[in-house]
């Protein structure tokens, strides 16, 4: 059963773990029905929807308590239901107190565990934003709490919503270009994109698992999902080569961070953007003019080369699937265009796919194709309608699943991730870093069973 049903006799209760930009944007506001219109200018996932008709926020916890107070002052509106704040460590007596039906995991990566295996210990379900946690072996022990509880745990891998991804699904298991052989997918981060990355906590493999965890995972569970088939070895060569005190775009003989940011390309890339938090003597403020006070005090300040820096920012890697697919996969965190290449070939033919943009959010030419080139036969361009809403359209039908149920499309399709597919992206990821650091191919469900 997935995590959250409506209920027509009652709204369903929700505590939200992680008051990040993207919970409250592209959950919290939500439930609380002051989400309006944001989508286009927001980021995140930022909502127009409203479903406050079939849920209700009870709770909040972070580990920055300033922050959520903050959110309960400014976000939640006069004379809605009180909206309780709990500390870190307080999640049992949030369980207990506020009496979730669901818990939304929108916390750190490093700390999604905890949180789960608390929710399903106490037999609420589970909302979780990817990576479902940092490690394989979290991951292991949240299928194991999962198979004792009577919770479930649901993973909101958005990126198999967007219309041309669904298309795509489609022509697979339509036997478009008969059984898959070889997935070819090259995702490219840009140059604000991808450096804002090593300006927050994402940063340290400690924190978020690495790159290939927080952001790959995306990726990595989009093409097991296509296939329908789950990985099984993966050999990676990859490194950290645009960033860190390594870098060779460090402006040479910068004394101070003021001196370097204005010599700093990536900086000077992303001027007028805010792309980049720029310092202002005070504790950096996200969305909504929400503090971060613990995550980034003002004593902190954070640059693109920094000691602390230890996930790669390129990776290649092959990947092989049980039933026989292989998928070549690469990403890079420092790209002139932002976007993705896929080729998916098989016996019968190639499904070819090309998005892209500049870091400004020009489409590049070309983008947004998709062509279906049988073995025999003339090609065909598959049109695929635009939609609105966050993550080309993702968000606004994740979110409809997630809090009034999957419709005839999401069940046929699979569309909604749970624990075990969660699981096997988190390994996945993780096996590339492995690979890299090893030298040599790493058993994927294997560090499952660790």
């Amino acid at each position: 059963m997935h995590a959250v049903a409506a209920i027509a006799s009652e709204r369903r209760r929700y505590a939200l773990v992680g008051v990040s930009n993207r919970g409250v944007a592209s959950f919290a506001r939500p439930l609380l029905g002051v989400a309006g219109g944001a989508d286009s200018g927001l980021g995140y996932g930022a909502s127009s929807d409203d479903f406050s008709h079939v849920g209700q926020l009870v709770a909040v916890l972070d580990v920055d308590r300033t922050r959520a107070e903050a959110f309960v002052e400014t976000i939640v509106p006069d004379g809605y239901p009180p909206v309780a704040v709990f500390g870190p460590d307080d999640v049992e007596e949030m369980l207990r107190t506020s009496r979730p039906d669901a818990v939304l995991v929108a916390s750190p990566d490093h700390s999604h565990g905890r949180y789960i295996l608390a929710a399903l210990a106490a037999g609420v379900d589970v909302v979780s934003e990817k990576p479902m946690v940092a490690t394989a072996a979290e991951a292991a022990e949240v299928l194991a709490a999962e198979r004792t509880s009577t919770a479930s745990v649901t993973v909101t891998h958005n990126f198999r919503y967007p219309a041309r991804h669904r298309r795509i699904k489609e022509l697979v298991a339509e036997g478009a270009i008969g059984r898959p052989l070889h997935v070819s997918y090259d995702h490219h981060v840009d140059v604000r994109h991808g450096a804002s990355y090593f300006l927050r906590w994402n940063r340290r493999r400690a924190d978020s698992g690495g790159l290939t965890v927080h952001k790959s995972t995306h990726h990595l569970d989009l093409i097991a999902w296509w296939l329908d088939d789950e990985p099984v070895r993966a050999y990676a060569v990859g490194g950290r080569d645009y960033y860190g005190p390594g870098s060779p775009h460090r402006p040479a003989g910068t004394t101070t961070p003021a001196e370097l940011r204005e010599r700093d390309p990536y900086h000077r890339a992303q001027a007028g953007s805010g792309a980049f938090p720029e310092p202002t003597g005070q504790a950096r403020r996200g969305m909504f003019d929400l503090p971060y006070e613990v995550q980034y005090p003002a004593s902190r300040e954070m640059t693109l080369y920094d000691d602390e820096i230890d996930v790669e920012d390129h990776v290649a890697g092959l990947v092989t699937y049980a039933g026989g697919a292989t998928a070549a996969y690469s990403v890079e965190f420092s790209a002139p265009w932002e976007g993705y290449r896929l080729a998916i070939r098989g016996t019968h033919g190639t499904i070819e796919a090309f998005v892209g943009r500049t870091p400004d959010g020009e489409a590049l030419p070309g983008s947004g194709e998709l062509v279906l080139r049988p073995l025999f036969g003339p090609a065909r361009t598959i049109e695929v309608p635009t939609a609105a809403g966050g993550h080309d359209g993702a968000d606004p039908l994740l979110r409809r699943d997630l809090f009034e149920g999957p419709d005839e499309e999401s069940r046929r399709l699979g569309l909604m991730a749970d624990a075990r597919q969660g699981a096997l992206a988190v390994a996945t990821g993780e096996a590339l870093w492995r690979s890299i650091e090893q030298g040599e191919p790493v058993d994927v469900p294997g560090l499952l069973r660790r």
